[in-house]
């Protein structure tokens, strides 16, 4: 898992040397770029130069360590990371990046004192140099699967020690590294220790880096569960009332009429059927609403401030970092990207909130941790429309099943979690650089 700096015994590829320059040149575009997110609503419009590298903030004198976590997810699983170390280095300063504004909320609400977030620059050369010349990071640790090159090489000019941790890499961007396997390779060697999510993706990186991986367990299992409004919460479960509910959430384009279809058939036996839906992205609501219009289906979309009525059929949760209420609010719940090739969505966030899971088959982001769900009972496979209303019926019609489902979920998902936190950090805290550490 750990080497000595490889970047001394590489030489830099001509096609990352073409990628920088090119970037560099780049910059109209990625303001562009910036601009065009910032009038989605993608970006803080208080916070935009931080995009650009530009700090927010002096840097804090001692000992700075950088971890880096692409959104919700990742930043998440960072939380109990920075919590565990912050322990162990209490003079230690920790600066956490993110690339979302849901995930800057939520580290604003849940980092210790010491730790403090920034945005991560976009991947510019002056961008990335004014964020690492103004941080001077003591050390980097990169959670889970963003190599960008000029990020990742720049901060290797600075940082005494790097880390990937929960390292992961889809199948799709397998393949497509694999056509530039030196230019990989090399971003790959920036890294002194490199510990993967699991087997499936350490043996990826093995191939792609030339060194052996391993893996100590996925680091979101330590992860806390996700937030949610308690106010926004009883404010629909009385627009629910005693409805039968249930939720696809995260869900990609061509899974929401699979949904629809099975909604259908369950309003055969459950005619008071509510269907919440969260599309994977919110900009998509309005996506979904017509494909609930073409389906003969009333909905109330969130993001447009509409209640749930007792005709309504679909909920469409088309709002940003709410996840957590709704999976807070349904004990059923379909965890989409599964029953397209998009590897699947995260099943421990559930879990740990209560709900019994279903998934579809393509579930390549979270082999082993389906895998040891299924084996609990926690979770269960369905392949169409027909076999989700087959699940969702028997979840709503047996109490028991539905709790003995919702416990193994829950167990699973809590199960090995300190385990795994520890080992990680047991091969972290020896390569930080020397401090005084907590007794």
């Amino acid at each position: 898992m750990t080497s000595p700096d490889m970047n001394t015994e590489l030489r830099e590829p001509l096609g990352l040397k073409l990628y920088r320059s090119i970037s560099r040149a780049g910059e109209p575009i990625a303001s562009f770029a910036l601009r065009r997110r910032l009038k989605a609503g993608k970006e803080d419009p208080n916070r935009i130069d931080e995009r650009k590298g530009i700090a927010s903030t002096p840097r804090p004198e001692g000992p700075l360590i950088w971890i880096h976590g692409a959104s919700v997810g990742e930043s998440l699983s960072v939380i109990p990371l920075v919590e565990h170390l912050k322990s162990l280095h209490t003079d230690f300063n920790f600066l956490v990046t993110t690339g979302t504004v849901t995930s800057a909320d939520l580290m604003k609400e849940r980092l210790p004192e010491g730790a403090f977030h920034q945005f991560i620059p976009l991947d510019h050369p002056d961008y990335v140099s004014s964020f690492v010349d103004h941080w001077r990071p003591d050390a980097a640790i990169f959670v889970e699967s963003e190599f960008w090159p000029n990020l990742i090489l720049k901060a290797r000019e600075k940082a005494s020690y790097m880390a990937l941790v929960n390292g992961r890499i889809s199948p799709r961007s397998f393949e497509d590294w694999k056509r530039q396997p030196n230019a990989i390779k090399f971003i790959l060697s920036s890294f002194d220790t490199i510990i993967a999510q699991d087997q499936q993706n350490a043996d990826r990186l093995t191939t792609l880096s030339g060194r052996e991986v391993k893996t100590l367990g996925n680091l979101k299992y330590a992860a806390p569960a996700l937030p949610g409004d308690e106010a926004a919460l009883a404010t629909i479960k009385r627009e629910i009332g005693e409805r039968h509910v249930w939720l696809a959430a995260s869900t990609h384009p061509g899974e929401e009429e699979t949904i629809f279809s099975a909604a259908t058939i369950l309003r055969t036996d459950f005619p008071d059927l509510l269907t919440i839906i969260t599309p994977r992205h919110p900009g998509r609501g309005d996506t979904v609403a017509q494909i609930c219009t073409e389906n003969e289906l009333t909905y109330a979309q969130r993001s447009k401030s509409q209640a749930i009525a007792p005709d309504t059929d679909v909920y469409i949760a088309d709002t940003l970092g709410e996840l957590g209420l709704f999976y807070r609010l349904c004990d059923v719940s379909f965890v989409g990207g599964s029953l397209t090739a998009k590897g699947g969505h995260n099943p421990l966030e559930p879990a740990r909130l209560g709900a019994a899971i279903l998934h579809g088959p393509h579930i390549f982001n979270f082999v082993e941790t389906y895998a040891s769900m299924r084996v609990s009972g926690g979770a269960a496979l369905v392949r169409n429309e027909r076999e989700i209303a087959s699940a969702v019926r028997r979840l709503f019609a047996d109490d028991k099943t539905r709790r003995a489902m919702t416990d193994a979920a829950r167990s699973s998902a809590e199960s090995n979690a300190e385990r795994i936190l520890n080992d990680v950090c047991s091969v972290l805290v020896p390569n930080l650089p020397a401090a005084e550490r907590a007794q």
